[in-house]
Order: structure tokens, then C-alpha cells, then sequence
């Protein structure tokens, strides 16, 4: 049985290393970030083409079930997932790992949401993580921005005032607060991705008291099979062998 993974997470990662080598795993990875860590077994870079490039591919690599373990805000290579494999009868099941509580945070549904309740809110000095291809809508925003990204945004769309960290998690809590202490920030912008990786970045701000704008989460499409964890996800593709 082929199984193909949309990976590129953390969890892609351990769940090919716990398939590897008894089931046969295709990860397939954006392509967007550069130097990714790899997964164990077979690997394909780079997008399908749309959902008619990936039914293709389905077809022609004979795969017998789909495991959507991308990042929670992927929603198009996750809608088109979910549409192929319906269309195809495909077992097809989303890993979705468990969202953050919000607390206390300002809930936005988007970015741009992001970006005026920032200048809203009157917050002057934010801590940006929501990625590199969000930052735009932040340009004209009256605010001082530390912006945290794995790749650098396009430099024309950066704010008149900011700093570019470039890194890459994980991040630990006592790093977390000397960041958010060093550089005064009284708003941490973050995306509700979920996991443990990032969510130091919360506690610190917490514990600080520096207020938090949360861009939600896109939802999944209706009808797929989700779990949230790895020994789930596990189970589960070992189920399609006996059927």
C-alpha cells in the first residue's frame, strides 16, 4: 500500500519516521521553505498543479490513501486534498494538531483583520509571527514591528519601522520572554497554529501581561476524517491494510 503524506510539519516528520520503512510513504512538501528539514523514506518537493494536477498524480502513483499533515492554515492544498480523494474514493484523513486556547487574546479571522486591530488597539510596539506572507498588510501601520519569519518577506512590503529576525523554532520559554523584555513589545501577532513548538511565544506574553492579536484558524472542509495525533494518524494507516 502507498500512502502519500502532506507534510512538512513536525508531526509529518515523526509520522513518516513511524510508518518508515513497513508502509510505503510519499511526503510531499511545498517546497516554500528553504533547506526543510527532511522526513525519513521517499520525498517529492514542490505543488501539484491544482486539483487536476493531483488527481493525476494520485492515479498515476497508484496511491491508496492520503494522511493531510500540513500546517493548520494550508487551506488550499487541504481543500483540494479533501476534493481529490472524495472524488477518487481515496481514504483520506486530516492530522490537525490541537488549536491554542485563545484566553484572553483579540480573535481576528484573517491577516488584514490582524493589521487593524493592532492599530485599533493602539499597540506600538508588536512582536509579528503570523509568517512571511502576511506581513504586507502590515505596511502602513503605525507601529514599531519585530517580525519573526523562517525566510525573508519581500523587503517592499515591510513597515517603515521594523526589525527581521530570521530563525527557526523551536523556541523556549526563557528565550520567549527575553525577547518580548529586550525589545518592549506590548503586542505579540500570531497565527493559532497550534502545537508546542511555537507556544512559548504565549506563555512569556502571559506571563508579562503584553496583549495577544490570534488569527484563527481556516476551516477544515466539511465530511473529512480528523485526528490530533500522531499514534491516531498511525492506527488509523495501519487500519487500511486490513480492509
Amino acid at each position: 500500500m502507498r500512502v502519500l503524506l502532506l507534510g512538512g510539519t513536525s508531526e509529518a516528520r515523526t509520522l513518516a519516521a513511524r510508518l518508515h520503512p513497513r508502509v510505503d510513504v510519499i511526503s510531499s512538501l511545498a517546497g516554500r521553505v528553504p533547506d526543510p528539514a527532511l522526513p525519513v523514506g521517499e520525498v517529492r518537493i514542490g505543488g501539484f498543479g491544482g486539483v487536476d494536477g493531483m488527481r493525476r498524480w494520485l492515479v498515476e502513483s497508484k496511491v491508496g490513501g492520503v494522511v493531510d499533515a500540513t500546517h493548520p492554515f494550508a487551506a488550499t492544498i487541504t481543500a483540494n486534498a479533501a476534493e481529490v480523494c472524495a472524488e477518487l474514493q481515496i481514504p483520506h484523513l486530516v492530522l490537525a494538531r490541537p488549536a491554542w486556547p485563545p484566553g484572553d487574546a483579540i480573535l481576528v479571522k484573517s491577516d488584514r483583520d490582524a493589521a487593524k486591530a493592532v492599530q485599533d488597539n493602539g499597540f506600538t510596539r508588536v512582536f509579528l509571527t503570523t509568517g512571511r506572507s502576511g506581513v504586507g498588510v502590515f505596511t502602513d501601520v503605525d507601529a514599531w514591528f519585530l517580525i519573526r519569519a523562517v525566510t525573508a518577506p519581500d523587503l517592499r512590503t515591510l513597515p517603515r519601522r521594523h526589525e527581521l529576525l530570521l530563525s527557526r523554532g523551536p523556541y523556549g520559554y526563557d528565550d520567549e520572554r527575553a525577547l518580548l523584555v529586550e525589545h518592549r513589545i506590548d503586542c505579540l501577532v500570531t497565527k493559532n497554529s497550534g502545537g508546542e513548538m511555537t507556544r512559548p511565544k504565549l506563555d512569556a506574553a502571559a506571563a508579562l501581561g503584553v496583549s495577544v492579536v490570534m488569527v484563527d484558524r481556516p476551516a477544515l472542509p466539511g465530511g473529512v476524517t480528523t485526528v490530533s495525533t500522531v499514534d491516531d494518524a498511525v492506527a488509523w494507516v495501519s487500519s487500511l491494510g486490513r480492509t
